[in-house]
């Protein structure tokens, strides 16, 4: 069988939160026997699509996971910062062909709610994985 390649992008906005989902993603990698060869850390979740896109570029790339934690604040920043940058992950996913896990939290959450939602960076690992397999990738 094929070990999958991986490529991670995660926002820094937010970082105790995006690296204890980043530490999750890395183990469940490693459970599943798929390696994540590339991270690109970006500034916040609104930037996540542009890495996204120089990693599906790559070749040896198989698939991308995206991590972030998108929490509420006093405006509705936090849902056009989530609507625009998933309808581009999702976009890109479909321009490339690979799938593209989106395990981005939020909006409308407080920052007890994403501390409890840090399972989403194992989530998306195997969300990846089972699309390239139900691909036949």
């Amino acid at each position: 069988m094929k070990k999958y390649k991986l490529g991670m992008v995660a926002a820094e906005f937010n970082f105790d939160i995006t690296s204890m989902m980043m530490e999750r993603a890395r183990s469940e990698a490693e459970f599943l026997e798929v390696e994540i060869v590339r991270t690109i850390m970006v500034p916040g979740v609104f930037d996540i699509p542009l890495a996204v896109k120089k990693l599906l570029e790559e070749k040896e790339i198989d698939a991308v996971i995206t991590l972030g934690a998108v929490i509420e604040g006093e405006t509705e920043h936090d849902e056009i910062v989530i609507s625009h940058a998933s309808r581009k992950i999702a976009d890109l996913s479909l321009e490339f062909n690979k799938p593209v896990a989106l395990g981005i939290t939020g909006p409308g959450m407080s920052r007890l709610q994403a501390v409890d939602r840090i399972e989403k960076g194992r989530e998306a690992v195997d969300a990846a994985v089972k699309m390239l397999k139900r691909l036949g990738k």
